[in-house]
């Protein structure tokens, strides 16, 4: 494995066992503050055959900037209160607005009077004639976001709606989240009254007819069909729902052993631990010091809010665009090149056959020339072993033809019978997708991997890895060295150089020009002639043609680093991408991007990132000296999508960044499952960027193929999405 992550896309608990009340923004230079304005309303319900009373919050600003439109929060009060107690947050909204913590948005406050203010929210089947129950839910959920949507300047799309309460409130938030995933992206569901499985004897929830059936104020059927287990197995992964969940730690203490479960703050944790296990929830669980009350829901509102307005956004987030490639199974992205013609050609392991090719067995490579517009394929080419053998890049050649590298675990030359462990393989294929020459080789006993492919400038590649034995003769180091090698155009390997220190060296990525060739990978213990600089350190080298190193050095910072990804700017700059988790980075690892003259004298460094882990993994020059870094976030840098998303970063020619953006499906893109990325990008014949990798996900309009399949997507470098 290169290297391996926890994406930060998933499901995190942080226990607070003390208050946040110093969170929540005091009356000190309020006067300061632009204050919104809250106004009473009403909505005409089919679904009630009456109004919907409530109170809307409209942000400072919002008469005068009519082409602007925003997210909209829905707040539920609880049982036995109105309309009026949502309104005490006014001043934290105005406060975390004017901030800039939250986005300015419009703030809806229903009136919920049905069922003696204890409708639950659900559309009740409680017939009795004292006060019989009501069809709320559709109510609230259709009725209601249909007149705000038409009333005021929302953006109208799940993304950018929040359905929050607390109490009874809390357990209708937590239902309409669940329910109806394709109005709400984001719940904030705070001491929620929801049992599991069935309210406590003593529960409001048995009185007033929401759970009602006929002549019955309360049915254990109906309950257990409305509460969120039974909803969770019916969930959308590609819809998911961010959740902030919160609780005191001094809620009431039921007397009856028999119910200690059912007490608030037990049933919050049940909650909480069954939500996370949800592959379309992503939740945060925070108990505060507190009961029942405001002095929990208040700063629980605004930590709630400053933790969900990270993805709710007016702007909704780029997909991925499809058709996507592969098989049923579980696909690898292997690279992509493009052709001065136009078209592309692409290169993934598949673990089974593509196009009618005959399958191998284990992952078999493939390779496609698309046509121009990334759709058919003129031609495909599958090849393997029964082993594992997967590509890692592929280089074009003027002819149409391309190089490709990768690793092999079976006799893939038929002259590696037997082979006891991973060789590297590079081959040619023509520009009718017919093998020319394939090349096997490594340590007969050791495992040995190709990692990257660059076409040099006589028709032959370069290509980069490692070796954990000796390859070709040379004495290895430690436990795995470094290796690059010289292909002349007939295959055949011109001079190979392994390289390392005492610990793990790999490399990762390779680039090539008139002068000679840049390579870029890791180390763990430092290679000769360069200082350790702590952890796991990137490293960046050059090579004159004939084989001789220049230069070399370490990359990075205290923490552990990497360097994935190398090319050779339009002024001659080498420029290489990675990940740096340094003491001063932004999150869990960020983008590190760097840039170094000829001699090997660093001109400058930048560091992208967010809370997430987020990594560059490929580089592309662009005309006049900028380049493109692609590679993948964790992190809100632009408009998040989903889990892992694929990230863009343009940047000019002394490094500052100019471009930034983000697009993917609802979940992991860009990465595998491991954290570790697995995307490639190269400048089309038109200026655009051709950008492939893994995808977890379904792209716009289209379907998955199996567990994960390889897009294909056409970029705009100014731009940053397909």
């Amino acid at each position: 494995m290169r290297r391996r992550w926890r994406i930060s896309g998933g499901l995190t608990a942080v226990l607070l066992a003390f208050g946040l009340a110093g969170a929540v923004p005091g009356a000190a230079g309020a006067e300061r503050v632009r204050a919104g304005t809250l106004a009473a309303a009403s909505a005409p319900s089919p679904a009630l055959g009456g109004p919907i009373d409530y109170t809307v919050y409209l942000p400072h600003g919002y008469a005068e900037a009519m082409a602007t439109h925003y997210p909209v929060l829905y707040l539920l009060h609880g049982r036995g209160d109105t309309m009026q107690a949502w309104t005490r947050v006014k001043a934290d909204l105005d406060r975390l607005i004017a901030d800039g913590e939250v986005p300015p948005v419009i703030a809806v406050l229903p009136d919920a009077p049905w069922s003696s203010r204890g409708s639950w929210y659900v559309d009740s089947a409680y017939t009795g004639a004292d006060d019989p129950g009501r069809s709320v839910e559709t109510a609230l959920t259709r009725d209601l976001v249909a007149h705000v949507d038409a009333t005021y300047r929302t953006a109208a799309h799940r993304g950018a709606r929040l359905i929050g309460g607390y109490s009874m409130g809390g357990a209708g938030a937590l239902r309409y989240a669940l329910a109806h995933q394709d109005l709400f992206a984001h719940a904030l569901v705070l001491s929620p009254a929801v049992y599991r499985p069935l309210p406590p004897a003593d529960s409001s929830a048995r009185e007033f007819g929401g759970f009602g059936s006929g002549e019955q104020r309360f049915s254990a059927e109906v309950y257990r069909r409305l509460n969120y287990p039974a909803l969770l197995p019916g969930l959308d992964a590609e819809s998911p729902v961010r959740m902030y969940l919160a609780v005191g730690d001094d809620e009431w203490t039921n007397p009856d052993p028999a119910d200690a479960a059912h007490d608030l703050d037990y049933e919050a944790a049940t909650l909480y631990n069954t939500v996370r296990r949800a592959d379309a929830v992503a939740a945060e669980f925070r108990v505060l010091d507190g009961g029942h009350d405001w002095d929990v829901w208040r700063p629980a509102f605004v930590d709630g809010l400053r933790h969900l307005a990270a993805t709710l956004r007016v702007t909704p987030p780029a997909g991925l665009p499809g058709p996507l490639h592969g098989t049923a199974g579980t696909d690898w992205a292997g690279g992509v090149a493009a052709h001065p013609g136009g078209g592309s050609t692409l290169g993934y392991a598949a673990s089974g056959p593509v196009a009618g090719q005959p399958y191998a067995g284990g992952l078999d490579a493939v390779v496609s020339r698309l046509a121009a517009d990334g759709t058919g394929a003129a031609w495909t080419t599958q090849f393997g072993t029964a082993a594992n053998d997967r590509l890692y890049g592929l280089a074009p050649l003027a002819d149409g033809a391309v190089i490709a590298a990768g690793y092999t675990r079976g006799d893939l030359d038929g002259a590696h019978p037997g082979s006891p462990a991973d060789d590297g393989f590079v081959t040619r294929l023509t520009g009718t997708g017919q093998r020319a020459w394939l090349t096997q080789a490594g340590d007969p006993a050791r495992a040995d991997r190709f990692y990257a492919v660059a076409p040099a400038p006589d028709g032959g590649a370069y290509v980069a890895g490692y070796t954990s034995g000796s390859f070709a003769g040379e004495p290895g180091a430690g436990d795995k060295d470094a290796v690059l090698a010289r292909i002349t155009p007939d295959g055949r390997i011109a001079w190979s150089r392994q390289f390392g220190g005492s610990g793990e060296d790999k490399a990762y990525a390779v680039a090539a020009d008139a002068e000679g060739v840049a390579v870029a990978g890791s180390t763990s213990a430092g290679l000769p002639g360069t200082t350790p600089l702590g952890g796991t350190d990137g490293w960046l080298a050059r090579f004159d043609p004939d084989g001789t190193r220049s230069w070399v050095t370490s990359v990075g910072g205290p923490g552990d680093d990497l360097l994935g990804g190398v090319a050779i700017s339009a002024d001659g700059t080498v420029v290489a991408t990675g990940s740096t988790g340094g003491e001063a980075t932004a999150g869990g690892s960020d983008v590190l991007t760097v840039g170094y003259t000829g001699a090997g004298r660093q001109r400058w460094r930048t560091v992208t990132g967010g809370r997430g882990a987020d990594a560059g993994a490929d580089v592309v020059a662009l005309p006049g000296g900028g380049v493109v870094v692609v590679g993948f976030t964790g992190s809100t840098l632009g408009v998040p999508a989903g889990g892992a998303d694929v990230l863009t970063l343009r940047l000019e020619a002394r490094g500052r960044q100019v471009g930034l953006a983000q697009y993917g499906t609802a979940r992991d893109d860009a990465a595998d499952a491991f954290g570790e990325e697995n995307v490639y990008a190269t400048l089309g014949a038109d200026g655009r960027l051709l950008v492939s990798g893994l995808t977890a996900g379904t792209p716009v309009g289209g379907a998955a193929l199996g567990g994960g399949d390889v897009f294909l997507a056409v970029v705009d470098p100014r731009e940053g999405t397909p």
